[in-house]
Protein backbone atom coordinates (compact mmCIF):
# COMPACT_ATOMS: atom_id res chain seq x y z
CA UNK A 1 0.00 0.00 0.00
CA UNK A 2 1.33 3.02 -0.80
CA UNK A 3 -0.15 6.69 -0.60
CA UNK A 4 0.82 8.11 -4.25
CA UNK A 5 3.62 10.82 -2.69
CA UNK A 6 6.84 10.38 -4.57
CA UNK A 7 9.79 10.15 -2.56
CA UNK A 8 12.37 11.11 -5.32
CA UNK A 9 12.85 10.21 -9.36
CA UNK A 10 15.00 7.72 -9.67
CA UNK A 11 17.23 7.22 -12.48
CA UNK A 12 16.75 4.11 -14.65
CA UNK A 13 20.65 2.42 -15.47
CA UNK A 14 19.61 -0.36 -17.14
CA UNK A 15 16.20 -2.25 -18.52
CA UNK A 16 17.06 -5.57 -20.08
CA UNK A 17 15.06 -9.33 -20.85
CA UNK A 18 16.62 -11.96 -19.42
CA UNK A 19 15.67 -15.17 -19.25
CA UNK A 20 13.01 -15.66 -16.53
CA UNK A 21 11.96 -12.22 -16.68
CA UNK A 22 12.91 -8.29 -17.31
CA UNK A 23 15.46 -6.52 -15.39
CA UNK A 24 14.99 -3.20 -13.99
CA UNK A 25 18.15 -1.44 -12.33
CA UNK A 26 17.04 2.08 -11.25
CA UNK A 27 19.85 4.31 -9.40
CA UNK A 28 18.49 6.07 -6.44
CA UNK A 29 19.15 7.48 -2.89
CA UNK A 30 16.16 8.77 -1.08
CA UNK A 31 14.44 5.44 -1.28
CA UNK A 32 17.20 2.84 -0.95
CA UNK A 33 17.88 4.04 2.15
CA UNK A 34 16.20 1.33 4.96
CA UNK A 35 14.76 -1.04 2.06
CA UNK A 36 15.93 -4.59 2.01
CA UNK A 37 15.08 -7.71 -0.67
CA UNK A 38 11.68 -7.91 -1.05
CA UNK A 39 10.46 -5.00 0.48
CA UNK A 40 7.45 -2.96 -2.07
CA UNK A 41 8.77 0.01 -4.43
CA UNK A 42 5.99 1.85 -6.41
CA UNK A 43 8.30 2.39 -9.74
CA UNK A 44 5.90 4.91 -11.72
CA UNK A 45 2.89 3.96 -9.60
CA UNK A 46 3.80 0.28 -10.75
CA UNK A 47 4.25 -2.06 -7.34
CA UNK A 48 7.20 -3.86 -7.86
CA UNK A 49 9.60 -6.31 -4.95
CA UNK A 50 13.66 -5.14 -4.61
CA UNK A 51 15.18 -8.37 -5.74
CA UNK A 52 18.21 -7.19 -5.38
CA UNK A 53 20.47 -3.94 -4.64
CA UNK A 54 23.94 -2.57 -4.07
CA UNK A 55 25.59 1.04 -2.76
CA UNK A 56 24.09 2.85 -5.69
CA UNK A 57 20.61 1.01 -7.63
CA UNK A 58 18.45 -1.33 -6.68
CA UNK A 59 16.94 -4.51 -9.34
CA UNK A 60 13.58 -5.62 -9.50
CA UNK A 61 12.29 -8.71 -11.67
CA UNK A 62 9.33 -7.54 -14.06
CA UNK A 63 6.59 -9.50 -15.45
CA UNK A 64 6.36 -9.23 -19.42
CA UNK A 65 2.65 -9.05 -18.31
CA UNK A 66 3.53 -5.74 -16.41
CA UNK A 67 6.39 -4.32 -19.22
CA UNK A 68 3.24 -4.68 -21.45
CA UNK A 69 0.25 -3.28 -19.30
CA UNK A 70 2.37 -0.30 -18.48
CA UNK A 71 4.62 2.55 -19.97
CA UNK A 72 7.46 0.55 -19.21
CA UNK A 73 7.76 -0.86 -22.30
CA UNK A 74 8.51 2.83 -22.90
CA UNK A 75 11.76 3.15 -20.29
CA UNK A 76 14.97 3.64 -21.97
CA UNK A 77 18.46 3.71 -19.72
CA UNK A 78 18.19 7.39 -18.19
CA UNK A 79 14.73 7.75 -17.88
CA UNK A 80 13.31 9.38 -14.69
CA UNK A 81 10.95 7.19 -12.72
CA UNK A 82 8.54 8.13 -9.74
CA UNK A 83 9.60 6.09 -6.32
CA UNK A 84 7.72 6.02 -3.33
CA UNK A 85 8.33 3.05 -0.38
CA UNK A 86 5.41 1.43 0.88
CA UNK A 87 3.61 2.95 3.77
CA UNK A 88 4.46 2.31 7.44
CA UNK A 89 1.80 2.13 10.18
CA UNK A 90 3.64 5.12 12.09
CA UNK A 91 3.97 7.66 8.56
CA UNK A 92 2.06 9.74 7.22
CA UNK A 93 -0.75 9.34 4.61
CA UNK A 94 -0.34 12.77 2.59
CA UNK A 95 -2.20 11.71 -0.54
CA UNK A 96 -4.86 8.89 -0.58
CA UNK A 97 -4.72 5.11 -0.46
CA UNK A 98 -2.75 3.90 -3.52
CA UNK A 99 -2.18 -0.27 -4.18
CA UNK A 100 0.51 -0.22 -7.00
CA UNK A 101 -1.87 -2.11 -8.82
CA UNK A 102 -1.77 -0.48 -12.44
CA UNK A 103 -5.36 0.12 -14.08
CA UNK A 104 -4.58 0.77 -17.36
CA UNK A 105 -2.60 3.21 -19.46
CA UNK A 106 -3.48 7.09 -20.00
CA UNK A 107 -2.01 9.30 -22.78
CA UNK A 108 -1.29 12.78 -22.74
CA UNK A 109 -3.30 15.01 -24.22
CA UNK A 110 -2.39 18.26 -22.97
CA UNK A 111 0.59 19.67 -20.63
CA UNK A 112 0.78 23.78 -20.89
CA UNK A 113 1.50 26.18 -18.38
CA UNK A 114 -0.92 27.75 -17.18
CA UNK A 115 0.21 30.89 -14.94
CA UNK A 116 2.32 29.80 -12.35
CA UNK A 117 1.15 26.07 -12.57
CA UNK A 118 0.74 23.51 -15.13
CA UNK A 119 -2.45 22.26 -16.21
CA UNK A 120 -2.31 18.47 -17.26
CA UNK A 121 -5.25 16.10 -19.35
CA UNK A 122 -5.21 12.76 -19.48
CA UNK A 123 -6.90 10.03 -21.73
CA UNK A 124 -7.59 7.14 -19.79
CA UNK A 125 -8.86 3.74 -21.67
CA UNK A 126 -12.04 3.55 -22.89
CA UNK A 127 -14.90 3.02 -20.90
CA UNK A 128 -13.17 4.26 -17.90
CA UNK A 129 -14.68 7.36 -17.32
CA UNK A 130 -17.09 5.86 -14.49
CA UNK A 131 -13.80 5.91 -11.87
CA UNK A 132 -13.27 9.75 -12.61
CA UNK A 133 -14.79 11.73 -10.26
CA UNK A 134 -14.54 15.61 -10.27
CA UNK A 135 -12.46 16.60 -7.28
CA UNK A 136 -12.04 12.78 -6.41
CA UNK A 137 -8.52 11.11 -6.24
CA UNK A 138 -6.33 9.55 -9.00
CA UNK A 139 -2.88 8.26 -9.09
CA UNK A 140 -0.93 9.31 -12.54
CA UNK A 141 2.64 7.22 -12.21
CA UNK A 142 2.11 6.67 -9.04
CA UNK A 143 1.54 10.54 -8.09
CA UNK A 144 -2.00 11.14 -5.81
CA UNK A 145 -3.94 14.04 -7.82
CA UNK A 146 -6.90 15.52 -7.17
CA UNK A 147 -9.44 15.61 -10.89
CA UNK A 148 -10.22 18.71 -11.68
CA UNK A 149 -12.20 18.03 -14.91
CA UNK A 150 -13.95 15.03 -16.36
CA UNK A 151 -14.67 14.80 -19.58
CA UNK A 152 -15.85 11.13 -20.30
CA UNK A 153 -12.59 9.16 -20.75
CA UNK A 154 -10.72 12.17 -20.53
CA UNK A 155 -9.49 14.01 -17.38
CA UNK A 156 -7.79 16.99 -16.15
CA UNK A 157 -5.26 17.71 -13.19
CA UNK A 158 -3.79 20.65 -12.13
CA UNK A 159 -0.19 20.50 -11.25
CA UNK A 160 1.71 22.62 -8.81
CA UNK A 161 5.19 23.88 -9.43
CA UNK A 162 6.87 21.14 -6.60
CA UNK A 163 4.96 18.24 -8.42
CA UNK A 164 6.71 19.59 -11.33
CA UNK A 165 9.65 19.83 -9.84
CA UNK A 166 9.75 16.12 -7.53
CA UNK A 167 8.36 14.36 -10.30
CA UNK A 168 8.77 12.76 -13.76
CA UNK A 169 5.77 14.47 -15.01
CA UNK A 170 8.18 17.44 -16.35
CA UNK A 171 9.23 15.42 -18.83
CA UNK A 172 6.49 14.09 -20.27
CA UNK A 173 5.05 15.52 -23.43
CA UNK A 174 1.81 15.11 -25.62
CA UNK A 175 1.40 11.21 -26.69
CA UNK A 176 3.10 9.80 -23.93
CA UNK A 177 2.00 7.18 -21.71
CA UNK A 178 1.04 7.07 -18.02
CA UNK A 179 0.27 4.47 -15.48
CA UNK A 180 -3.34 5.14 -13.97
CA UNK A 181 -4.79 3.71 -10.81
CA UNK A 182 -8.36 4.32 -10.21
CA UNK A 183 -9.83 5.13 -6.64
CA UNK A 184 -9.82 2.29 -4.87
CA UNK A 185 -12.80 2.91 -3.13
CA UNK A 186 -14.78 3.55 -6.23
CA UNK A 187 -13.71 0.29 -7.50
CA UNK A 188 -15.04 -1.48 -4.54
CA UNK A 189 -18.18 0.50 -4.37
CA UNK A 190 -19.06 -0.71 -8.27
CA UNK A 191 -18.02 -4.45 -7.39
CA UNK A 192 -20.55 -4.52 -4.30
CA UNK A 193 -22.96 -2.82 -6.04
CA UNK A 194 -22.54 -4.51 -9.40
CA UNK A 195 -23.36 -7.66 -7.42
CA UNK A 196 -26.19 -6.63 -5.08
CA UNK A 197 -28.45 -5.34 -8.50
CA UNK A 198 -27.63 -9.04 -9.90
Amino acid sequence: MFTGIVEETGTVSAFTPEAAAWRLEIAAEVTRAGTAVGDSIAVNGCCLTVARFDGRTFGFDVLEETRRLTNFAALDRGAAVNLERSLRFDGKVGGHFVTGHIDGLGVVELIEPRGRDYFLRVRAPAGSGRYLIHKGSIAVDGISLTVAEVDGDSFAVWLIPHTLAATNLRAKRVGDGVNLEFDLLGKYVEKLLGTRSA
